[in-house]
């Protein structure tokens, strides 16, 4: 690949659609850990676990969402918060009272269904708009790669930033620019 920017994003765009973002994430959130390390950051920080595994997608694949990108996110961020996260807090408020009640634990398993498909159209449209929008290399050391995503999910505290380099520390191969 030279270094003319349409090439590379030919190519880029190329090796994106030959490993769904879907399928990253699944397997992403399976690992041991992970799941943990991605609620706290949900439940403490506001970080949006869908946000979180497709700027962990990019990073796997050496680049990061250009500047003009964020504006885009608006419309994701407005569908996580009006269907997936209202589909959230049902199913967590019904937690106490399934046990012992089929009805109830029937609901939280269709809530939780309901949810899930809910995250998946978020990392669709994550996906496409990574396909679509502007992206660029990933600085060079795995640090920057680190202080990168910590500065866009505007995390400040030291646990959250720890929570965050666990997650980073499982990318397979690590981050890197490509």
């Amino acid at each position: 690949m030279s270094a003319d920017s349409t090439e590379m994003t030919a190519a880029l765009r190329d090796r994106l659609a030959a490993a769904p973002l879907e399928a990253f994430a699944l397997a992403l959130y399976a690992r041991p850990g992970i799941e943990a390390a991605c609620l706290r950051l949900q439940d403490e920080a506001g970080i949006d676990v869908c946000e979180l595994l497709w700027r962990c997608w990019l990073l796997q694949h050496g680049v990061v969402p250009g500047e003009t990108i964020e504006e885009a996110l608006a419309e994701i961020h407005g569908w996580q918060r009006e269907v997936t996260a209202p589909l959230r807090r049902l199913r967590r408020a019904l937690k106490g009272q399934a046990p012992g009640r089929s009805g109830v634990e029937k609901l939280r398993a269709t809530l939780k269904q309901a949810e899930l498909q809910a995250e998946l159209e978020a990392l669709a449209r994550l996906e496409a708009l990574a396909r679509q929008g502007p992206l660029r290399p990933l600085p060079r050391t795995r640090g920057k790669a680190a202080d990168c995503l910590a500065q866009c999910l505007q995390l400040q505290k030291k646990s959250h930033l720890s929570t965050l380099q666990t997650i980073i520390a499982c990318l397979d191969p690590p981050p890197g620019p490509r």
